[in-house]
């Protein structure tokens, strides 16, 4: 099958049409595209197992799309959502950025239209506006500053007291945040599906049955949860704390797939997911998971589905995170 049926099958019916010969060593197959294509593989912590297994580099979104700026690869194959290929592709433009699985999406992304985000500031014009870097391309072009979880903190310190701040699109960071500052910032009303889920009673219940573990969670939590947590920091902090601190057991709250890495660099600690408010697992989020070993192998050798921007859009979108990036050279967070 050459690249145009590829591209096909994939708009019109997705990778599951595309036949995959069952004896094929995905792993070595993939090792293989990148020599030859001299392609780089991105993978999120919420990745399941095997694609972080064969990743280049693993991390937070913004810190991939950086670490892709610092290599000479030709096309970026991101195994995460669509806003963080966007976010690669923006800081990337000469890079080929492909997505396993174009449906790989964001409810947190999602929850922020831009039609309707662009009304809700055009309503508050003496706001400055600071979106979360879980958004779309079209929200970053509408702020005036990016931030992550990790830099949200500092961000905010480097602005006047009184200034006023529209904080999107995340309601949960951006409550954590006005706690954690004394701000009182305006925030959009959009939440992470899978860090809203998770039970505070059934946390409680937990805790009691590990009375030594300690309660890590993401700031995307509901604040119920937060006030349980003994740690609370984004993806890369969680598992950072996790291996370093001298506990033995810790309940996360945050998605799943973080614990494969989290056991991965502390083999001899127990690493607990923490439960959700049903039955289900939606502790998993069903987007990330949306991308197999198999999805990214055929877009690797078919290099679809691209990830392509208006460069209209693209600059717009990168002004907020230069200045996101400068005020944290400015604060020494980066070098």
């Amino acid at each position: 099958m050459n690249i145009a049926e590829a591209k096909y099958k994939v708009e019109e019916r997705g990778f599951l049409d595309i036949d995959i010969d069952v004896h094929l060593d995905l792993f070595s197959e993939i090792e293989r595209l990148k020599k030859e294509k001299n392609a780089i593989v991105l993978a999120h912590y919420y990745q399941e197992p095997d694609i972080q297994d064969v990743a280049d580099f693993l991390g937070d979104s913004l810190g991939l799309a950086q670490k892709a700026q610092s290599t000479d690869a030709d096309m970026i194959v991101f195994a995460g959502v669509h806003f963080m290929a966007e976010t690669a592709k923006i800081l990337n433009p000469t890079k080929k950025v492909v997505l396993p699985d174009l449906k790989a999406g964001c409810s947190l992304a999602d929850s922020a239209p831009a039609d309707q985000f662009r009304a809700f500031k055009e309503r508050h014009p003496e706001h400055l506006v600071i979106s979360y870097i879980n958004c779309t391309a079209d929200i970053k072009a509408l702020s005036d500053i990016i931030c992550t979880s990790s830099n949200a903190e500092a961000i905010l310190n480097s602005l006047p007291a009184d200034q006023k701040i529209i904080f999107a699109p995340d309601r949960n960071l951006g409550g954590f945040l006005n706690k954690k500052t004394g701000r009182n910032m305006l925030l959009w009303n959009g939440a992470c599906m899978v860090h809203e889920i998770f039970s505070m009673e059934k946390i409680t219940k937990l805790k009691i049955r590990h009375p030594n573990a300690k309660v890590i969670a993401h700031p995307e939590c509901e604040e119920a949860v937060l006030r349980l947590a003994e740690f609370i920091g984004s993806t890369t902090q969680l598992l950072k704390y996790a291996v370093t601190d001298s506990c033995n057991e810790f309940i996360v709250a945050t998605e799943t797939g973080i614990l494969h890495q989290m056991q991965k660099d502390a083999p001899y600690k127990t690493f607990i997911p923490a439960p959700p408010n049903n039955s289900c697992a939606c502790n998993d989020c069903p987007y990330m998971k949306l991308n197999s070993l198999e999805k990214l192998y055929l877009c690797m050798e078919y290099e679809t589905p691209e990830i392509l921007m208006n460069e209209d859009l693209r600059l717009a979108a990168k002004k907020p995170i230069d200045r996101m990036l400068q005020i944290s050279r400015d604060a020494g967070l980066i070098g």
